[in-house]
């Protein structure tokens, strides 16, 4: 293995708020401790946590890197443990609290997860993040069940694109609801059954012509007044999901009854400061229920673009336009 550098340059947030700006910094390379991988990071994926935390909204748990960064992929340069050496030299990624935006990043051993040998490092940073938190939210928080009818909103977006596809394999039947033309198209592509240009129509209104029994799981990272659209089209015994809250943190003039006459359940989640030991039950079965169709082929992450690392304002930028459909990536 080629010699661990003692500095690193990292992407920093200088001013955060609504005038943050990002610079390269020079930090220490982190050293692992027992049950840790040093990651050479070859490429990180980019997420809307990112923008949060850099305008002072999001701060990373205790304990954790302030640098930005939730998903990496990389090569295995070091491990805090002998007994980890048959690490070393693998090809890996998976997900971190924090630290992704630099040149080296610890990852905890139990979240790392072999990439598979057709994937680029790009797809590899794409999909951490993803795709466990789209299998957290549909089959451990959801309970999805084959039969089940999925209603995704921000369908074209990362976590959106992966829901689409792991509910496929698992047999559901899936909509979307999008705000382009070029995101419907894309969402069918995927396998979508139904894609909902939400500039065009009322999402529910649409959607009760379609499944006229309702969706039996709503995953949501709109909230605010979505979640009173939500109940219309939720079916009975439902769950609404909200994993973010990009529409608002508050609902005017919810009215309870339809909620409670479904006997609906709404659910709130956020997969940051969840346990290391979560984390790893969560890499554990998502890697058990689709490492296969990983490596052969039927699912792979939907890749926006990627940008050289020292370009990650231009990706946000990106973002905040809302124009990317799936992940946008750091190279390094």
């Amino acid at each position: 293995m080629p010699d661990v550098p003692l500095l690193m340059q990292v992407i920093a947030v200088q001013q955060p708020g609504k005038n943050s700006a990002l610079v390269i910094e020079q930090h220490d390379v982190p050293r692992p401790a027992a049950g840790q991988l040093l990651i050479q990071v070859k490429a990180a994926g980019v997420n809307r946590a990112d923008l949060m935390q850099r305008q002072g909204h999001y701060p990373p748990p205790a304990g954790e890197s302030d640098i930005l960064g939730l998903e990496v992929a990389g090569i295995v340069v070091q491990v805090g443990a002998k007994a980890d050496e048959k690490w070393l030299g693998q090809d890996v990624f998976g997900i971190v609290a924090g630290g992704g935006y630099a040149q080296y990043a610890l990852l905890q051993k139990k979240h790392a997860i072999s990439k598979p040998a057709a994937w680029t490092w790009s797809q590899a940073a794409a999909a951490a993040e993803t795709f466990l938190t789209a299998y957290q939210l549909l089959f451990m928080l959801g309970n999805l069940q084959p039969d089940n009818r999925v209603l995704l909103h921000a369908g074209a977006s990362g976590v959106g694109t992966s829901a689409i596809q792991l509910a496929k394999l698992a047999g559901a039947s899936v909509a979307v609801t999008v705000g382009q033309p070029e995101k419907v198209a894309a969402c069918l592509q995927l396998g979508a059954d139904i894609a909902i240009n939400y500039r065009q129509s009322q999402f529910a209104a649409e959607l009760a012509a379609n499944w006229p029994a309702g969706a039996d799981i709503i995953l949501d990272p709109v909230a605010g007044d979505y979640i009173g659209e939500n109940v219309k089209v939720l079916a009975e015994d439902g769950v609404i999901i909200v994993y973010a809250m990009m529409g608002g943190r508050t609902i005017e003039h919810f009215d309870m009854a339809p909620f409670f006459k479904k006997r609906g359940r709404l659910i709130c989640s956020t997969l940051r400061n969840r346990s290391h030991e979560y984390k790893a039950t969560l890499t554990a079965a998502f890697c058990e229920a689709f490492a296969a169709p990983m490596a052969d082929g039927r699912l792979s992450p939907l890749l926006s673009d990627s940008y050289d690392w020292r370009n990650a304002e231009t990706a946000h930028n990106i973002m905040k336009k809302n124009i990317n459909i799936g992940k946008l990536v750091l190279i390094f």
